[in-house]
């Protein structure tokens, strides 16, 4: 154990500690010719003939699994536009105070290094600091993926009359976050191993789409994707309306999610169609292509719905719920913010 490693001050991590942390990341690919390493300003990465895909997003969330996070939802994201994700960069920002600096560093590490392996992607370098800025850990990924220019996908393509296809159903990180930062009020109520179950839902059924969406872009059925974060599956839609510039009808009642996830959200008296839900997928399929996607999906033990169509005016975005068409709502603030702050 290296002496540093007792209390970390402000400023950039110590080499020998930051080394050590190097050690234990997957940083070896055919096409990574300069890797992370002490005095290295950057990475240098050969590039296939194709198309580079380039995503970031942050894990904000205080808690457990912020590596594991930093990785999936960043790779979700390519895996969305038909690439593969293959190299990873990552920020990680700690306090300057308390006593668990080296703990809450060794286990975000840790994720990272495992659920990279998992999926096969490389950590091609980053940043680590100690930082009054934040009061809490904030890991902050970039993920870089490849696609072939044919194959890319182009959610701006997507046409009226095209089906919707979710998979895997929504609130599922919404149920896990829930779980985790609410486990003692939860407690009181629920039986322990039902919070369990619900605690492991990053790991099943799981935040990643990688699977869904890499074996929907090679089925050749699907004009687009897109998965549903934060705001939720009606966010999602909306988003996709705004890109596209098409309008949409859903069928609130195909929306599908396991039961946990609507207990905790009913609990909470949170609207399910709003909260965080990384783990399910939208695949926008030309009408003739839909029913042979869902066929491969069910194939593969991948459970998915046809929940609508797009539209021709992008102005026009309704729900409806049994016989009632209403207007499509939009969650700006994920409704999990409600009960705690993101």
């Amino acid at each position: 154990m290296h002496e540093e490693r007792h209390r970390l001050r402000a400023g950039k991590l110590p080499n020998a500690l930051l080394s050590d942390l190097l050690e234990r990341l997957p940083r070896k690919h055919k096409n990574l010719l300069i890797g992370p390493a002490v005095g290295v300003d950057a990475a240098a990465i050969e590039v296939s003939p194709g198309v580079l895909l380039a995503k970031s997003d942050p894990i904000t969330i205080a808690g457990r699994e912020q590596g594991r996070l930093a990785v999936h939802v960043n790779a979700n994201d390519i895996a969305c536009m038909g690439g593969r994700p293959k190299w990873l960069l990552v920020t990680i920002l700690l306090p300057d105070s308390g006593e668990q600096q080296i703990e809450m560093l060794d286990e975000i590490v840790d994720e990272l290094a495992k659920t990279c392996r998992e999926i096969s992607v490389t950590v091609v370098g980053g940043h680590t600091e100690i930082t009054p800025a934040v009061n809490q850990p904030v890991v902050i990924g970039a993920m870089l993926g490849e696609v072939r220019a044919d194959t890319l996908l182009d959610i701006r393509k997507c046409q009226p009359g095209d089906r919707l296809i979710l998979v895997s159903g929504i609130a599922i990180e919404a149920t896990s976050i829930i779980a985790h930062q609410c486990e003692k009020q939860l407690g009181e109520i629920f039986d322990k191993d039902l919070i369990a179950r619900c605690q492991n839902f990053s790991k099943s059924p799981g935040v990643s789409v990688l699977s869904a969406a890499l074996l929907a872009a090679d089925s050749g059925l699907v004009r687009a994707m897109h998965d549903p974060t934060e705001g939720g599956i009606f966010t999602a839609l909306h988003e996709l309306c705004d890109a596209s510039q098409c309008g949409i009808d859903v069928q609130a009642e195909h929306i599908f999610a396991l039961p946990e996830s609507r207990l905790l959200c009913d609990y909470f008296e949170l609207n399910i169609f709003g909260v965080i839900s990384s783990g399910a997928l939208l695949a926008v399929s030309p009408a003739d292509d839909a029913e042979e996607l869902l066929a491969i999906l069910s194939k593969h033990d991948m459970p998915a719905a046809d929940i609508g169509a797009l539209t021709e005016h992008t102005e026009h975005r309704i729900v409806r719920t049994g016989n009632v068409d209403e207007p499509m709502p939009r969650f700006d603030q994920d409704e999990i913010t409600r009960i705690f702050a993101l």
